[in-house]
């Protein structure tokens, strides 16, 4: 039975923590796209208000051989980098196990990975791996994967799943908050109502749809 998990790594002990220490407020995130070639998640959108002031020479940190700048965008900078795999990571722990990497986005203070493994088998390979070469991973979240559903499934509107999703990647739901509704209308364009009345019924609609059971 294939299984999805997710993990939470302390920002220090995974490469690019040197971003941290230059830039104030900055996530970054792995871009979701397939891996051609032997490259190994070589894309990661960088997410910041002073992403100026971030240097692209990170040779320095052991885990990393180069970083190049693809594109610079307001607030975010699109970067390709080549690993240095010698250094044991949740990387190399990936490479050398039968599991699938579906997302990382790094904080402040930890980064989370989400996995997926065909069976319970490949993931425990994956921590005995980690547990092995001493990467210090922390499992906060594991379930059977569930069939594909689509926005119309849920009776989701385009205008709220908008809403939803830029809600969950800006921290909206994260404890403390790392974005406001303010925050939400500013980069949807619409009012701070709008966006109230969007995650409110766009949350009904997600309970509606996967929690509740109609009464037979």
């Amino acid at each position: 039975m294939a299984i999805e998990a997710s993990f939470t790594v302390k920002q220090a002990d995974f490469p690019l923590s040197a971003v941290f220490e230059q830039l104030t407020d900055v996530t970054i995130e792995l871009d979701r796209i397939v891996p051609t070639g032997e490259a190994v998640i070589p894309y990661f959108w960088i997410s910041a208000d002073d992403t100026d002031k971030l240097t692209t020479d990170l040779s320095s940190d052991i885990g990393i051989e180069q970083v190049k700048v693809i594109d610079k965008l307001e607030k975010q900078m699109f970067v390709r980098i080549d690993w240095n795999l010698t250094h044991e990571s949740i990387l190399t722990a990936i490479i050398n196990t039968d599991i699938t990497l579906l997302s990382g986005i790094g904080k402040e203070k930890q980064w989370t990975f989400e996995v997926r493994a065909s069976e319970q088998q490949d993931l425990s390979d994956f921590q005995t791996y980690c547990k092995d070469h001493d990467i210090p991973i922390e499992l906060t979240e594991l379930h059977a994967i569930s069939s594909l559903r689509s926005d119309r499934e849920y009776d989701l509107t385009d205008g709220q799943r908008d809403a939803l999703v830029m809600a969950y990647s800006s921290g909206y739901f994260d404890s403390p908050r790392d974005a406001t509704q303010d925050d939400l209308a500013d980069e949807l364009g619409i009012t701070r109502q709008a966006v109230s009345s969007r995650l409110q019924r766009g949350m009904r609609r997600l309970v509606a749809s996967t929690l509740i059971t109609p009464e037979k």
